[in-house]
C-alpha cells in the first residue's frame, strides 16, 4: 500500500507545491486538490498549506472556510482523517473550528521570516508520532499573522489536555500566548501550526545544522509519521 495524501491549493496559496514535494520525499503519493473540488477522492489525509488563501482578504482563512472542498475536509477530519494545516492552513482550521482558538497579527506588526527552534509537546498525534517529548527541531517561520490567540480557560484546557503541540523556543517570533506555535484536537489527527516544516524536508534546502549549511531536514518526520500511522491502520 501507498499512502496517498492531498494537499489543497486555494487562490493565493504559495507553500502547495513544496508540500507536495515534502510528501513525496517522505515516501507518500503526493495528490493535489483544488479549492472548488467537491469531495477529496480516495487520500488518506489532508494539508492545507502555508500562503495567502484569498489575499488574506477580511482575515487570514476567514474566506477559505467557505471554499467547497473544506465541507469534505471538516467530515473526514471529524472521522479520524489525518489534517495538517501549516501556517495558512493552521489559520483555516481555526476559521473552521477544527481547532480551537485564533491568529492575528504578529505582536510587532511586522512580517517576521526566519529559521525558528520549535520544542514538541505532544508526539502522539497523527504529525509528530516520529518524534520525542521535549525534542527540539528547525524549521523555517514566515508569516505576519501569526499571532495564536485564545481565552484564558481555552488556554487551560489545551495546556491540561496535552493538547499543545508545539511550543516556541529561544524567541517568541510573534507573541502567541504562552508560545504556542501549533496545537492538535483532542483525537489528535488535525494538528496545525505556523512554522513551515515542508521547508525543511530536503538535504540543500531546509535551514542551517550541525552538519552544515542549509542541512537540516527536521520537518521531515512531520509527514514521515503521518504515512507510519496509515501504513499501521491498513
Amino acid at each position: 500500500m501507498t499512502a496517498r495524501i492531498g494537499v489543497v491549493t486555494f487562490p493565493g496559496s504559495l507553500d502547495d507545491r513544496d508540500a507536495l514535494r515534502a510528501v513525496r520525499l517522505a515516501g507518500a503519493e503526493p495528490v493535489s486538490l483544488f479549492h472548488a473540488d467537491a469531495d477529496l477522492g480516495d487520500v488518506d489525509a489532508v494539508v492545507l498549506p502555508g500562503g495567502f488563501s484569498y489575499g488574506d482578504y477580511l482575515r487570514a482563512g476567514a474566506i477559505a472556510r467557505f471554499a467547497p472542498i473544506m465541507d469534505s475536509i471538516v467530515d473526514a477530519a471529524n472521522g479520524g482523517m489525518p489534517v495538517l494545516g501549516i501556517c495558512n492552513g493552521f489559520q483555516v482550521l481555526t476559521e473552521v473550528h477544527l481547532l480551537p482558538g485564533s491568529m492575528i497579527k504578529n505582536e510587532h506588526l511586522h512580517f517576521v521570516c526566519r529559521d525558528q527552534t520549535l520544542r514538541i509537546e505532544n508526539a502522539e498525534t497523527a504529525w509528530t508520532s516520529e518524534y520525542r517529548v521535549g525534542e527540539e527541531i528547525v524549521v523555517p517561520l514566515k508569516n505576519q499573522d501569526g499571532q495564536y490567540v485564545a481565552d484564558e480557560r481555552t488556554l487551560d484546557e489545551l495546556e491540561g489536555e496535552g493538547r499543545v503541540a508545539f511550543r516556541y523556543v529561544g524567541w517568541n517570533p510573534n507573541g502567541s500566548r504562552r508560545d504556542i506555535a501549533g496545537v492538535t484536537n483532542a483525537r489528535g489527527n488535525v494538528v496545525g501550526l505556523m512554522p513551515h516544516p515542508e521547508h525543511a524536508t530536503e538535504p540543500g534546502f531546509g535551514p542551517d545544522s550541525l552538519e552544515g549549511g542549509r542541512t537540516g531536514t527536521d520537518g521531515l518526520a512531520f509527514f514521515t509519521s503521518a504515512i507510519k500511522g496509515m501504513l499501521a491502520k491498513a
